[in-house]
């Protein structure tokens, strides 16, 4: 995986992470500075807010206002007046869930895409749009599976294949019957596929229009009608002329998708599902034939790229280990803990006096070991659950490597 790849996977869990945050009142500050802009001007702006925040008639919100502000203004000093290469945007605000309590937390990210839009703003929300437009998939493409009984559209954006849409024809099957009356009933059936076929072509035509970034169009089904769909002009013609490939499938519906997908290997060699696909399987077959070079596992993989013998590290990306470090509010003892996010709440008591523990910090493992694995000249692939493969990674831990040579 690229760095920038990584980069955009950091920014995607903290934009998930800020969007879930909502201020009781109009108190979550976002600042945008763009690429080579004066950080003078940028902390100037800030005071002048800060003069305005004293006029807000409210003592909660004004308090949580001039200390995001705050918190920004010392941020702010870390940038010794220049600006970072990308540009920065910093978010500061109250995120307490208690009325009348302040817990002013900040968060600063230089994006991997250099930033033009300045901006600030006060709302109850963070404001993240120009962000998610960094990160939104840009590998896209449009898949339609069709047969003369039925037919799905769907869309293979990077990883991730989706359903839009499912229809159900009216076509009948063939007849036996002999005759005047079986020519007439193979004209009402080839009309009624003609337009049946008209359908899922204006559908599948304006739901691949509302994807900007299409890149090609890929068709599949059991039968010969896939081309007949394909060769007559049932698609728009901008979004025909984007067909990259048929392929014969066995079924319809989500499994065709899938398996268009699969069949396609080579016509969608860029896609990021195959090459997805491909490294999970490599991992896979290792571990299968026992070779030694297959392991999986926190630990485990931790050893391994700490030895600086691991070749590729695989993270399932709902992988959420985290660092956390535990206090007894009684006697004072810190603990420190690797555990998975979905135990963090279950209630841990002191080893020496048997009082509950309290969380007092966490960090995400996923970053550090990202982070180590930069180092050692790891190759990092993030696996998505939406495919099988990706389904039996996370069902063994969510992390794994392939090893560069087997360990003694």
């Amino acid at each position: 995986m690229k760095k920038e790849d990584i980069q955009k996977k950091r920014l995607r869990d903290l934009v998930e992470e800020l969007e879930a945050i909502r201020g009781r009142h109009t108190e979550l500050v976002s600042v945008y500075v763009p690429a080579g802009y004066n950080f003078n001007k940028v902390v100037e702006q800030i005071r002048n807010e800060q003069s305005t925040a004293q006029n807000i008639k409210s003592k909660t919100v004004r308090k949580n206002v001039m200390g995001a502000l705050e918190r920004i203004l010392q941020h702010m000093k870390l940038y010794a007046q220049t600006t970072p290469e990308n540009g920065v945007v910093i978010f500061s605000g109250n995120v307490s869930d208690r009325e009348g309590v302040s817990d002013i937390e900040i968060w600063a990210v230089e994006p991997p895409e250099k930033l033009n839009q300045r901006m600030y703003r006060c709302d109850q929300t963070f404001i993240l749009d120009p962000l998610k437009d960094m990160i939104r998939e840009r590998e896209v493409y449009g898949i339609v599976v069709i047969d003369k009984s039925d037919a799905d559209i769907g869309v293979l954006q990077g990883k991730r294949i989706s359903l839009l849409k499912h229809f159900d024809s009216l076509v009948p099957g063939k007849t036996d019957k002999g005759g005047w009356s079986q020519a007439r009933y193979a004209r009402i059936r080839e009309n009624l596929l003609n337009d049946f076929l008209k359908k899922i072509g204006e559908v599948a035509s304006e739901k691949f229009k509302e994807f900007r970034d299409l890149k090609g169009v890929l068709i599949g089904g059991p039968g010969p009608v896939k081309d007949q769909f394909k060769d007559g002009k049932y698609l728009d013609y901008e979004i025909k002329n984007k067909i990259v490939g048929v392929v014969a499938t066995s079924y319809t519906g989500k499994i065709g998708l899938e398996e268009a997908v699969d069949r396609a290997e080579d016509i969608l060699s860029e896609a990021s599902a195959i090459g997805e696909k491909k490294i999970v399987n490599r991992f896979l077959n290792e571990l299968g034939k026992d070779t030694g070079l297959a392991v999986y596992g926190l630990k485990e993989v931790a050893a391994a790229l700490q030895a600086g013998n691991l070749e590729t590290l695989l993270i399932s990306e709902h992988f959420d280990w985290k660092d956390t470090r535990f206090k007894c509010p009684s006697c004072g003892k810190e603990e420190e803990m690797v555990l998975n996010a979905h135990v963090l709440s279950e209630e841990r008591k002191c080893r020496e006096c048997g009082e509950r523990l309290e969380v007092i910090a966490e960090k995400d493992v996923t970053d550090k070991i990202v982070k180590k694995a930069e180092e050692m000249g790891t190759d990092v692939e993030f696996i998505s659950i939406e495919t099988k493969e990706g389904s039996q990674l996370k069902e063994i831990g969510g992390i794994a490597g392939i090893l560069r040579f087997k360990s003694g």
